[in-house]
């Protein structure tokens, strides 16, 4: 029994708080589900009117607003009236910086049954998914909790979008006329980057039911159709496009063998010099640490993936015949490794791969992968 050195009166009132995280994580969950930040507005409201308001009991509601007030989430004003905080109007459903659905993703029913059990991932080095479910994460996800594969989708949604606007901004384009979004989903970023430059071609490329729910800017008919061709197949497969520059954002987050292939394969369809831009999240150099590294585990319990460190992305993207420029911060969670393909390093000699403008699509129902 250590006794030369007693906590402090702060660390133990820190790691008591810390040991409840789960109380906040769902008081932010209620909040969201109930519409709370969405029935405040402007003005401050007392707890009985926005329990009328919400149908709810009132002193539960207001007790339920004091605990989310300790965290930053909403504010008590003089005369027992509730207002607003930056981070209390983030649960708004029309906040163009909403988290809303990101705050249900993260605390949807599944997340209760499978963090108690992280203890037994760190011992295997597995995800523990099949073992509470009997499949894997993402086949749970379309057979069995249709409700949850809809928040995860509208979750996902909404953080592509802000992070490819965050994105375009990022990147100079000096020199590119063509792009290819590797694994990029509905294809927010391509969308953001044709819509920030009018001379620029590009291309998504997905798996077939993703690609089929692109962005509808990307789409026949959508404002940037005819700068834009949508290709399904599968990039740990093959990547035939060839382009001035390739992306790949939040996709190397499983096992390095199929990073490898992937990197490989993009590598194999461009030419020496060719630039490719890698974007994760990274667990070891990043200013939102406690969200990444919560990530990292989470992706640990359900899929058996990983996050990358600074020096495990660039190890392998170097393996790959990737030469690494600058590796900058794109915002508070993902950092852009700047690259392009060394001499010699291009396995795959490729002509212009010649794709349809648009390949046709049948509307599915889609769950994309984490952006």
């Amino acid at each position: 029994m250590t006794t030369a050195h007693p906590p402090s009166p702060q660390s133990a009132m820190r790691l008591r708080e810390l040991v409840f995280g789960a109380a906040c994580a769902a008081a932010i969950r209620a909040a969201a589900s109930l519409g709370l930040a969405d029935r405040l507005d402007d003005e401050p409201m007392a707890a009985q009117e926005l329990a009328a308001a919400l149908e709810v009991e009132p002193g539960p509601l207001e007790r339920l607003l004091r605990a989310l007030a300790c965290y930053g989430v909403f504010t008590e004003l003089e005369g027992g009236r509730w207002a607003h905080t930056d981070m209390s109007r983030m649960l708004r459903e029309d906040s163009p910086q909403s988290l809303r659905y990101i705050s249900l993703w993260c605390t949807e029913p599944w997340t209760w049954e499978a963090w108690p059990r992280l203890d037994e991932a760190v011992r295997t080095g597995r995800n523990i998914f099949p073992d509470l479910y009997g499949k894997e994460f993402f086949d749970y996800l379309h057979d069995d909790a249709g409700a949850s594969a809809r928040v995860f989708d509208r979750a996902m949604t909404h953080s592509s979008r802000q992070s490819a606007a965050d994105l375009a901004a990022f990147l100079d384009l000096t020199g590119v006329s063509t792009v290819v979004d590797i694994g990029g989903g509905q294809g927010h970023v391509l969308a953001s980057l044709l819509d920030r430059h009018p001379d620029l071609h590009g291309t998504l490329l997905d798996l077939p039911q993703v690609v089929a729910g692109a962005d509808p800017r990307l789409r026949p008919g959508g404002s940037l159709a005819d700068r834009a061709r949508l290709v399904p197949g599968d990039c740990r497969s093959e990547v035939p496009v060839r382009a001035d520059l390739y992306i790949i954002k939040n996709i190397l987050e499983w096992d390095d063998e199929s990073t490898r292939r992937t990197l490989r394969n993009v590598v194999g369809a461009a030419g020496p010099g060719a630039r490719v831009v890698v974007v994760e999240n990274l667990v070891d150099d990043s200013p939102s640490m406690r969200f990444t590294t919560a990530m990292d585990l989470m992706l640990l319990l359900n899929v058996g993936g990983a996050k990358h460190s600074r020096e495990s992305l660039l190890t392998l993207m170097r393996e790959a015949g990737l030469r690494v420029g600058d590796v900058s911060p794109v915002n508070a969670y993902l950092h852009a490794f700047d690259s392009t393909v060394a001499p010699g390093a291009s396995t795959i000699e490729l002509e212009e791969v010649m794709v349809p403008a648009v390949t046709p699509m049948v509307p599915v129902e889609v769950v994309t992968p984490v952006r």
